[in-house]
């Protein structure tokens, strides 16, 4: 090799460790990725119009949030980890859906799914026969929603369903196949039947209100697992239905100024303790054509009369403060309300 040529050699080296090592020094400098907040708004107001546009463009860590508005849209997440779907408020953000969808909002498809997703503040509406779909995911948390319609799940789990007004659905307010859900301070109200766990679900109902369902509040089947522990279950067709091979644990509830009180199959596995019953035609009863009362399945640790809430008339189920319910086993009071010493104003 010639002098020049080796000149050459060594000045095309030189520029090749130039580029590599600067290559290195950007990536090592240049600004992090943060999270974003991507809003979204109909006046154009915002980086998107569309909610769809939007969470696709979100990743992970972003927070997509919704401005006043109602939108006839609908969305879907999934492929997502790790983001929130806010609205401005339940009285200021209201999702319609589309006339060629089923659904407002959905969380997960086939076969993709989403994971730690938070959706929160905001109405959405019935479409098609459902409101929310919860689909193939993990991780997912409904806070603070108005879902006027039925709440759809299946093979979800970690699911978390809190401070939610959910009803007005033609059948089930919220429907649980094959999941994993704690529900916790929702008020469920007006549908056929308020929750169904079914399928191998389980579920945690806790400190909910659920009333004026036609049938049941509370319809466990299959093989499902639920523990079902100081709710509220009122003015309702029947308070619990436990069928099939389900496995539940039930105590601590208000189950009044209903038709009936619980329907237990021979064939479920149920427990039930200090649980307060005021009903028309029964507190406990066995299925079957008609259904029998079963007198003989009551714990002996229930409550049976009124439970004097303030005001049933008008749907106000606190208890007075001369409740029978208060300091009953390891409860403080029985039912998903605190005692009040008044009626709310109106």
């Amino acid at each position: 090799m010639n002098g020049s040529m080796k000149q050459r050699v060594v000045f095309a080296l030189i520029a090749a460790i130039g580029v590599w090592g600067f290559g290195f020094v950007w990536a090592d400098e240049g600004p992090p990725m943060g999270p974003r907040t991507i809003v979204v708004a109909l006046d154009g107001t915002g980086d998107f119009q569309s909610l769809q546009e939007a969470v696709d463009a979100a990743r992970k860590g972003d927070t997509v949030f919704v401005k006043a508005g109602r939108y006839a849209q609908d969305v879907t997440i999934h492929s997502k980890e790790k983001i929130k779907f806010v609205g401005a408020g339940v009285d200021q953000v209201t999702i319609l859906g589309r006339d060629i969808v089923v659904g407002a909002l959905h969380v997960g498809k086939w076969p993709y799914g989403a994971m730690d997703i938070e959706i929160s503040d905001m109405t959405i509406n019935d479409h098609g026969g459902h409101a929310v779909g919860l689909f193939n995911g993990q991780g997912l948390a409904l806070r603070r929603l108005t879902i006027n319609g039925m709440l759809f799940s299946q093979q979800v789990h970690d699911v978390r369903i809190e401070d939610c007004l959910i009803g007005g659905s033609e059948t089930t307010g919220v429907q649980l196949v094959d999941s994993e859900a704690v529900m916790v301070g929702n008020v469920i109200h007006d549908n056929d039947h308020g929750v169904s766990i079914a399928g191998k679900s389980n579920v945690r109902l806790e400190r909910n209100i659920i009333t004026r369902s036609l049938f049941e509040a509370v319809v466990v089947s299959g093989h499902a697992r639920a523990a079902i522990v100081s709710n509220t279950l009122v003015k309702n067709g029947g308070g619990a239905a436990f069928l099939g091979q389900s496995q539940s644990d039930v105590t601590g509830n208000v189950v009044g100024l209903n038709g009936v009180g619980f329907l237990i199959a021979p064939s479920s596995q149920t427990s039930t303790s200090f649980n307060a019953f005021y009903n028309r035609d029964g507190d406990y009863l066995r299925p079957g054509s008609p259904n029998q009362l079963a007198p003989e399945l009551k714990a002996l640790s229930d409550i049976t009369g009124d439970p004097s809430f303030i005001d049933p008339v008008h749907d106000d189920f606190r208890l007075r403060l001369d409740t029978p319910l208060l300091k009953i086993g390891r409860f403080p009071y029985l039912g998903a309300l605190a005692p009040a010493s008044s009626p709310a104003t109106r």
